[in-house]
């Protein structure tokens, strides 16, 4: 039990000092959420994180899930990410590296990636154009090397949007 104390400790301190300057308390339920999200290193809808909390203490609401994501948002803790099938995911943002993503349009599975060449490629082209960049977001849709082998594939015609199913956690 002493090492559940120890965990997170450096993230509960930044939910905690948020907390206190929005003027709102800490509770279990928060600590619960928080400790849940960062146990998983996974994409995570506000629905996918309410059923990992529910079955810690089934007590916990929906609505508490959401506004408590909100707040990890807000603290840098988690980072809200879109891939196109019209839900928010979040993932992890504090001591965690920038990545971009790419995403199966068939499968829906979600790859992580870091390149050095179009970080520099970005820096270079924002200083072409004279602008500053404050954050931002690399997506890629396509057919994941699985789908491909399998010629398991539906086109998208040119100019629309792809059809996305992000593949959930009890899918991966």
């Amino acid at each position: 039990m002493a090492r559940r104390n120890e965990e997170f400790t450096q993230e509960k301190e930044i939910l905690v000092e948020h907390l206190q300057k929005a003027g709102l308390r800490r509770t279990s339920q928060r600590d619960l959420i928080l400790e849940t999200f960062l146990r998983t290193e996974d994409h995570l809808t506000s629905e996918d994180l309410y059923q990992l909390v529910k079955r810690a203490d089934p007590t916990v609401g929906h609505t508490t899930v959401y506004r408590t994501l909100k707040l990890l948002t807000e603290a840098g803790l988690a980072r809200e990410v879109r891939f196109g099938d019209n839900k928010t995911y979040y993932e992890h943002h504090f001591n965690h590296e920038h990545h971009d993503h790419m995403i199966c349009t068939n499968c829906g599975r979600v790859i992580e990636f870091y390149s050095a060449e179009i970080e520099a490629l970005q820096d270079q082209m924002a200083d072409n154009f004279g602008f500053q960049p404050t954050h931002h977001s690399l997506r890629l849709w396509g057919i994941c090397r699985d789908c491909q082998k399998e010629s398991i594939h539906v086109s998208t015609p040119t100019g629309a949007q792809p059809r996305v199913r992000v593949r959930g956690m009890s899918e991966n």
